[in-house]
């Protein structure tokens, strides 16, 4: 019986998410919209009440809806925290984790820099100029810093107004500001790591100015092969003589 109940509360749960994508998609609902009453879904989708109101708990901890007393079930706009949280959990503990997060981090911020280079505003240039000074005064802090060179990268995908992206990149942002701060830690390694830091980002940002989507695309490759072989060389032991020295 146990067995039973739970797969009518799977069955229920894939009905009514079912019947919330279909009609989001559609445009028939839209985030604010209020869903009929649980006893009309309830009949719509042939299902028990008990089972509706599961699954829209369920729903409700994603963030898909929200209950809300005197008027009802309403449609939300999902937290993309959410699925941050879910990235994380999932992908970290997988023993390539990083380099799997890289390739699809490269995949997304190099479409977005092409965007970004027809795309940006003036805001956007603003926020990239102060995110670049920030990579500067943060130079010798892991933390800061990482978050400095994370908030750089973040403002590339916001520049380039692609939902879509953004909302790609900010599920992963907390595997990448991790990235970014481990890539911090490796300056202790490698003082030359200052120098291309806050170089190379400022190309970055000359090609955006410049509306450059090759020159920007390309410099952006650059920067993240430059990025790993850094990475190549704190594993083989390969440090700055300057470092090793001192």
């Amino acid at each position: 019986m146990e067995l039973k109940r739970a797969t009518e509360g799977e069955k229920g749960f894939e009905k009514v998410f079912a019947f919330l994508r279909e009609r989001l998609l559609a445009g028939s609902l839209r985030p604010g919209d209020r869903l009929i009453s649980e006893r009309e879904l309830a009949t719509l989708l042939g299902v028990s009440r008990p089972i509706v109101r599961e699954a829209l708990r369920a729903l409700t901890v994603l963030g898909i809806v929200e209950i809300r007393d005197r008027i009802g079930t309403v449609v939300t706009r999902p937290d993309v925290s959410v699925l941050n949280d879910f990235f994380t959990f999932a992908l970290a503990q997988q023993a390539d984790m990083l380099d799997d997060v890289m390739q699809a981090r490269v995949a997304i911020e190099c479409q977005a820099i092409r965007l970004a280079c027809e795309r940006a505003n003036i805001a956007d240039f603003e926020r990239l100029q102060r995110a670049l000074a920030k990579i500067g005064e943060t130079i010798d802090e892991a933390d800061a810093g990482g978050m400095a060179d994370f908030d750089f990268h973040r403002a590339i995908v916001v520049a380039s107004h692609s939902e879509t992206l953004s909302v790609l990149h900010a599920s992963m942002a907390g595997l990448l500001t991790h990235s970014h701060r481990s890539r911090r830690e490796l300056v202790q390694a490698f003082p030359s790591m200052k120098t291309y830091l806050v170089d190379d980002h400022r190309r970055i940002f000359e090609a955006l100015i410049a509306r450059d989507p090759e020159r920007a695309d390309a410099t952006l490759r650059k920067h993240f092969a430059i990025g790993d072989e850094y990475r190549r060389r704190a594993i083989v032991g390969d440090v700055d003589k300057t470092s090793a020295s001192g």
